[in-house]
């Protein structure tokens, strides 16, 4: 079975040693570590998310990688404030898989946008579908054209769409 590739994926954004990112719904922290690898020991990723054991799991697979430039964050990514981080200060966020998961998606794209730099980018990828259960459940998918709607009505403007893998679209935005 073939899920999308953080790695890959993570290329999109042209991200740059020194670059500071949030992984909103950081889960298993594919795309945190992904990332880490190359913002460097200049960058800093922090991953947020609001389960605290998956949190966990990534701090000790981040110690056991080497990887200093992780932070992990305990919170909310549907209320304003919830990353606890502070307006502008992000050259880039990374959101996979967490729309179908969140009931106010519109709190979450104005989260992003409160974080992010001008300028800064935005990688929105997500379930294509529910495939017969291997995805999340068919009223719980968010389609590609419903996620631009969402983030183009928060106020980012749409860069480009990508195949994110057999089962996942990719959007990357930018926050004017």
């Amino acid at each position: 079975m073939s899920f999308a590739d953080p790695s890959a994926n993570i290329l999109q954004l042209g991200l740059r040693e020194g670059m500071k990112v949030g992984d909103f719904g950081a889960g298993s922290g594919h795309y945190a570590l992904a990332a880490s690898g190359i913002v460097g020991g200049e960058g800093r990723v922090y991953a947020i998310d609001v389960q605290e054991d998956v949190l966990r799991r990534l701090r000790n697979a981040a110690r056991h990688e080497g990887r200093t430039n992780i932070e992990t964050v305990w919170g909310d990514l549907e209320r304003e404030g919830g990353t606890k981080l502070r307006d502008d200060v992000l050259d880039a966020v990374i959101a996979s898989n967490i729309l179908f998961q969140v009931d106010d998606r519109k709190a979450l794209a104005t989260e992003a946008k409160r974080v992010l730099r001008e300028d800064g980018k935005l990688l929105l990828i997500d379930w294509a579908g529910s495939y017969g259960g291997l995805g999340p459940p068919a009223d719980r998918v968010v389609p590609e054209h419903a996620a631009e709607e969402l983030f183009i009505t928060a106020g980012f403007h749409k860069v480009k769409s990508f195949r994110a893998g057999p089962h996942h679209y990719g959007i990357v935005f930018t926050s004017p």
